[in-house]
């Protein structure tokens, strides 16, 4: 008895395996991530002759778990959609390239965009000169302490 399984050529079969490995791998990082436990994880090696402070200096890595996932999935996926419409593979193979590149690059303008979106939190130190401010533990007049005051700067009190 024939099962769909086994009626496949063994690259539509190789193509459906990755993609159930990376649809189950993504869906295990979307759980993950939603309930925080999204890791960075560090990878010391050689890479080659840029030093390693300048790639680790980049604000997003191009070469990463996820973005291997991410690529995979659109890879697989857009090539099993198109399989049956297109006939010669090496066009499928380009197309469902784009489409994994497409994907990698849309997933990390999306992390960019949300990375603009931050604030650093910081104030000027010109901003609190001439405003009054309440002393709650007090400030030594010999200049070796230490105290704390808290002053309203910007609409939010600060310490």
């Amino acid at each position: 008895m024939e099962t769909w399984w086994t009626s496949m050529d063994i690259m539509h079969q190789i193509i459906w395996g990755i993609a159930i490995v990376t649809s189950l791998i993504f869906v295990i990082q979307m759980i993950m991530t939603f309930i925080g436990m999204d890791s960075d994880v560090d990878f010391s090696g050689d890479m080659g002759d840029a030093p390693m402070s300048e790639l680790t200096s980049m604000p997003f890595q191009l070469f990463t778990f996820r973005n291997f996932i991410n690529f995979f999935l659109g890879f697989s996926w857009s090539y099993i959609i198109v399989s049956d419409k297109i006939d010669r593979t090496l066009w499928i193979v380009v197309l469902s390239t784009f489409v994994g590149i497409f994907i990698v690059a849309g997933v990390m303008l999306i992390f960019y965009l949300l990375s603009k979106m931050t604030e650093s939190g910081n104030i000027e130190t010109t901003q609190t000169i001439g405003l009054t401010a309440d002393v709650y533990i007090p400030i030594p007049g010999n200049r070796e302490g230490k105290g704390k005051i808290q002053v309203s700067v910007q609409n939010s009190v600060r310490e």
